[in-house]
């Protein structure tokens, strides 16, 4: 006789891993939307944020008021349209996409579109549509609300330190002449645009609102994890990737968009 813990021998009407995953990563995006509005909370009811600054001396970051960087330069619009069709259209949008369809492609979801090269490039098209629909978005949004969608890399020293920064860069954005940091909504809103222009336009009518917010948490997924890719992987400024992707900030080329 094999002893075993309540509840766990057998449960039939348990959630299967994905849903499992996805009720997960609900919670932790949830949990990344609360820290970061908490770090560019408004302070003393002006118009400054307060922002997680590092520390580049002790490699550890601290809580303190945004200040104005005196080196900040607004993206030019040559830059900004060099950037917004790199994430529209460049590397990762591409290389993410066809991962995306392959593992819909396993799954065969939307079963409607089938299996074979057919329903393939249908989901390739359909992932690359959702991040063309986000980015325009992001971009147009981030134009009204006068922010600087570009990731920055960040000065700190460390593992850990550099990736909160890429973390919490995926919700924040420089923001006015001076370049301080806020709490950015084109960021918040743009995944879910393009998936629920995906639910509506182009996925079959089962589909609904539901949908296209589990698909947007994973659009938004997909940013922190570019950002981290950006964080750690760009090789300076004469690399293929800084080539393709400049920012004037600075007077140094800055790869990524700050989603």
């Amino acid at each position: 006789m094999t002893a075993c813990r309540p509840g766990l021998a057998s449960r039939p009407d348990s959630l299967p891993i994905k849903e499992y995953f996805d009720k997960g990563l609900r919670k932790a995006l949830l949990l990344l939307f609360v820290v970061t509005a908490l770090a560019t909370l408004p302070c003393r009811m002006r118009a400054q944020a307060i922002v997680l600054s590092d520390d580049s001396s002790a490699g550890v970051g601290s809580t303190t008021l945004a200040k104005p960087d005196l080196m900040y330069e607004r993206p030019t619009q040559r830059t900004m349209a060099s950037n917004f069709a790199f994430d529209a259209f460049g590397p990762y949008p591409m290389s993410g996409s066809a991962f995306a369809a392959a593992l819909n492609q396993l799954s065969n979801s939307p079963p409607e579109w089938h299996q074979g090269a057919e329903g393939y490039f249908k989901r390739f098209g359909s992932d690359l549509g959702i991040v063309g629909v986000g980015t325009t978005t992001r971009y147009g949004l981030a134009e009204a609300f006068r922010e600087d969608t570009l990731y920055y890399r960040c000065e700190c020293r460390g593992v850990f330190p550099r990736l909160r920064h890429a973390v919490l860069s995926t919700l924040t954005a420089r923001h006015g002449d001076d370049g301080h940091r806020v709490f950015s909504f084109p960021a918040l809103v743009a995944p879910y645009a393009g998936s629920m222009t995906a639910i509506y336009g182009w996925y079959p009518n089962r589909f609904g609102a539901k949908d296209g917010f589990r698909i947007g948490n994973y659009g938004l997924l997909s940013f922190i994890g570019e950002n981290i890719s950006l964080e750690f992987f760009y090789s300076g400024p004469h690399s293929l990737l800084s080539r393709m992707h400049l920012n004037n900030t600075h007077g140094a080329p800055a790869p990524g968009p700050n989603h």
